[in-house]
């Protein structure tokens, strides 16, 4: 097992550079052509079965190396409309166009470069050492996983059916923790997400005269306030949800009473109970505060997206684990318990039935990261996923990356399982 990462040093530069590229040319979901065809190149250079334009804009790279287990290995490729204020070299500039026609900056501003760059990584290892062990490696390089959606348009797209049914499915999340280090937890280990468009219907009129209308602006300040109490007031104490107004957008002058105003909602859930309350109770409060306010018109509420919580298969998760801790040491390797970040990896596991392991890979300047602890600042100075100065460093995060999802590859591909 230790010979299949003699060549891990001569790919750094190379993958670096790869990472960098990808990092200044971001693109938003379900418009990631310039990424896919990246991607596409570099795996036809390693000798695998490409098919691009899987789920739209997906790739699927088949490594076929003999009888064998078939292990999913999955790195999802999607940007935000976020404008980055890393400062680095190789900061993106880009925009794009979201799925509202808006004209927006963007940026990898969850990590998604690192995912890319460290399974090509790894596919470069497993492509160079076929007699280290036998089977299939299905590399599938998902977009929109920020939509919640591309995970289901590949499924969607007979992914299984094209390409056979694993036996497992892996994968790996970037995130603030001491790079060098990774985490893996059993059972529900990221929340489901829903995704909902709320828009208020008011009477518009002029600014001076707000008895003559019925204002959307002040119904959507009182219906996101009493939205706060759902999780306080409404789910107990020993569940989890959040329930987060991301967006409001209302009129276009300040003298003008709008017709309308449309909020945007992210609700995070572990159990299908919890969900299905916090959707009711949105739900309850959005036309109970329309009514209040004397609107003239029922609230809209629209789905944007919805799925499920990640669950690790036990077994499977016990078996990444021991190998993880083989591979980088019993102190680098920790649970962090279930977060309420979401990931829709899970639904290529759900879909067809088969396990799923997937962890949490630190990112962070091991020295910036203690700095931090130590001063109980970590919250305030280390940037989190979605933030416009998320930068994980290079080294050693895509090392430790390529590191774990070969390790854990052969735990299920080599021939003396």
């Amino acid at each position: 097992m230790g010979d299949i990462f003699a060549r891990l040093p001569e790919l750094g530069d190379g993958l670096a550079e790869l990472y960098k590229d990808l990092h200044t040319h971001p693109e938003l979901s379900f418009a990631e052509h310039r990424t896919a065809g990246v991607v596409a190149e570099r795996l036809r250079a390693l000798g695998l079965e490409v098919t691009e334009g899987v789920g739209r804009t997906g790739v699927v790279g088949l490594l076929r190396n003999g009888a064998g287990a078939t292990v999913l290995l999955r790195a999802d490729f999607d940007a935000l409309p976020v404008e980055e204020r890393t400062g680095l070299p190789y900061a993106s500039t880009a925009r794009g166009t979201d799925p509202d026609g808006n004209d927006v900056p963007v940026m990898h501003a969850c990590g998604h470069d690192v995912h890319v760059t460290c399974l090509i990584g790894a596919l470069d290892l497993l492509a160079g050492e076929r007699e280290s062990w036998s089977g299939t490696v299905m590399a599938v390089f998902q977009p929109a996983e920020e939509l919640g959606s591309g995970a289901q348009a590949m499924v969607d797209d007979r992914l299984y059916e094209r390409f056979g049914t694993p036996d497992v499915v892996l994968g790996q999340h970037v995130a603030p923790a001491p790079a060098g280090w990774v985490g893996i937890h059993a059972g529900p280990a990221f929340a489901g997400s829903d995704g909902l468009r709320v828009t208020l219907y008011g009477k518009g009129g002029h600014g001076s005269r707000p008895e003559t209308t019925i204002d959307p602006v002040v119904m959507a300040a009182a219906t996101i306030m009493r939205l706060q109490t759902i999780v306080s007031r409404e789910v107990a104490g020993g569940e989890t949800a959040v329930v987060t107004v991301g967006s409001v957008h209302a009129g276009t002058k300040e003298n003008i009473i709008p017709d309308e105003a449309e909020l945007k909602l992210n609700v995070r859930s572990y159990t299908e109970p919890v969900r299905t309350k916090v959707l009711g109770a949105i739900e309850r409060i959005v036309k109970a505060e329309a009514a209040a306010a004397g609107a003239l018109k029922d609230p809209a509420i629209e789905s944007l997206h919805g799925f499920p919580a990640l669950v690790n298969d036990a077994t499977a998760t016990a078996r990444v684990e021991a190998v993880l801790k083989a591979t980088f040491g019993e102190d680098k390797v920790i649970d962090p318990g279930a977060v309420t970040g979401s990931e829709d990896v899970g639904v290529f596991a759900t879909a067809t039935g088969v396990p799923l392991a997937y962890w949490l890979l630190g990112g962070i300047d091991p020295e910036t990261y203690l700095k931090a602890l130590q001063a109980g600042t970590v919250e305030q100075d280390i940037p989190a996923n979605h933030s416009p100065l998320f930068a994980p460093v290079i080294e050693p995060t895509l090392s430790t990356g390529v590191k774990a999802l070969v390790a854990v590859a052969f735990e299920w591909l080599s021939p003396h399982r």
